[in-house]
């Protein structure tokens, strides 16, 4: 039997872990057994634990793997408005509270994904999605703070933290609201998140 190479050994890991992004953000951690999560990802069952001792430990990496994501997407928020914060504030906003991003939690960001998930699965799952909040609070923050110089009310490095904390929770809590309304009442959906994106950007 021919053995697999070590490319091959990171592919097909790589394919597990994308495959599990897309269904736990879906259906959820206890959504999706381990059966279906290598089905999707074209491979056996018995293959699974080649590459993770179990799937606490898959979840950990969908987290982690998730919110390095975002955060790279966030951070290219902000290099495509390099002039001003207060547009790539409003940038981030838009991408965030939007029916897009509603409408594919698989390819979404996990914090409001994965916020649930994260609670259920213990402290080692809590303490990952802990470090892509801070993350997110951290990147936030420091937008405030160039878009208080920019627009020549600064503010500390504390109420740019107390702003990004406030500002990113809405943001979660809107587009969770509207996901849990919208194939039951669509327009209410689209309400939530219209509010929420015009609110959030009169900050």
């Amino acid at each position: 039997m021919p053995r697999v190479t070590r490319e091959q050994k990171r592919l097909n890991r790589e394919r597990i872990l994308a495959a599990a992004g897309e269904g736990f953000r879906l259906r959820g951690i206890d959504g999706m057994g381990i059966e279906g999560l290598m089905k999707s990802a074209g491979m056996t069952h018995g293959g699974f634990y080649n590459h993770f001792a179990s799937k606490d430990d898959l979840a950990i990496e969908v987290l982690r793997q998730g919110f390095t994501d975002s955060l790279a997407a966030l951070a290219a928020i902000r290099a495509a408005h390099p002039r001003s914060a207060r547009a790539a504030l409003h940038d981030m906003i838009d991408q965030y509270v939007d029916a897009e991003h509603r409408d594919h939690p698989e390819i979404g960001c996990p914090s409001a994904a994965l916020v649930s998930d994260a609670g259920r699965h213990g402290a080692a799952a809590q303490a990952e999605y802990r470090r892509g909040l801070d993350g997110y609070f951290d990147a936030i923050a420091a937008m405030l703070i160039e878009y208080g110089c920019e627009s020549g009310t600064e503010i500390s490095p504390a109420e740019a933290r107390e702003q990004a904390v406030a500002l990113f929770s809405q943001m979660v809590g809107a587009l969770l609201l509207s996901r849990a309304i919208v194939d039951v009442a669509p327009d209410l959906s689209d309400e939530v998140l219209v509010a929420n994106r015009n609110r959030l950007k009169a900050r």
